[in-house]
């Protein structure tokens, strides 16, 4: 029989971070120059667990979330090119935390979860066909002898746009999606994890787009040519 959650929990926090949280990885590359000079001006503060807060709204809020710019190669999935365009999405908004946090010296690692996504725009739906999002990301960071989850995905303005309840971390509580939004509709449910990684597992990621999003290859790159802010303006206002 498989540990709960909670008891997989304790178990983490049992143990001390492998070194591999630490270090550069290929698309979580904490050693680029950028990444490196971003983690040093942005994580403030006098101790550990403060400097990783100041990166998480660092991060979320810096870099727009724009899922119509999704780009499954591996110069597309690297932490240092959220900050090359200045947007991202989930998984890439979680390398660059991730990344930064190492490069200041506090472990962490990247987490996945399959969710079924009740906002979206309908470019989207017309060409995902469904409302699942596998392989979503966040970032875990080892903070006061635990794993903390941490969501920097959608920035500030998206959620006043979306009528969202923003994802607030202290480095104390995990900061993952709320069920539901400001007016109490749907947002997001978790269906099932895919556990804790040092690096995007990057295949296994293409692998699982290819067979839930059969309709993402020729489409996807119309999709990266329209405007995901100007579809959001148009269907809330």
């Amino acid at each position: 029989m498989g540990r709960s959650p909670h008891d997989r929990q304790a178990a983490d926090a049992a143990t001390d971070p492998a070194p591999s949280t630490l270090a550069p990885a290929d698309l979580v590359d904490s050693n680029h120059p950028a990444v490196a000079a971003f983690a040093r001006a942005h994580a403030r503060g006098d101790d550990e667990r403060s400097r990783a807060v100041a990166l998480y709204y660092a991060v979320r809020d810096g870099f727009r979330y724009d899922p119509y710019r999704v780009d499954l190669s591996p110069a597309g999935m690297r932490a240092s090119t959220v900050l090359a365009q200045g947007v991202g999405w989930c998984v890439t908004k979680a390398a660059l935390l991730t990344a930064a946090c190492r490069s200041v010296g506090i472990p962490a690692r990247l987490g996945f979860a399959d969710v079924r996504n009740h906002l979206s725009t309908e470019r989207m739906r017309q060409l995902m066909q469904t409302d699942e999002f596998v392989w979503h990301g966040y970032s875990e960071i080892w903070l006061d002898g635990a794993w903390r989850k941490a969501t920097p995905a959608f920035n500030i303005e998206l959620c006043d746009r979306f009528g969202l309840l923003p994802l607030e971390f202290d480095g104390i509580d995990d900061s993952i999606y709320h069920p539901f939004d400001r007016k109490g509709q749907r947002h997001m449910e978790y269906l099932r994890e895919h556990g804790s990684f040092d690096d995007v597992p990057l295949q296994r990621l293409r692998a699982d787009f290819a067979k839930a999003y059969p309709g993402w290859g020729e489409p996807a790159g119309a999709l990266q040519q329209a405007d995901f802010a100007a579809d959001v303006a148009r269907e809330t206002r």
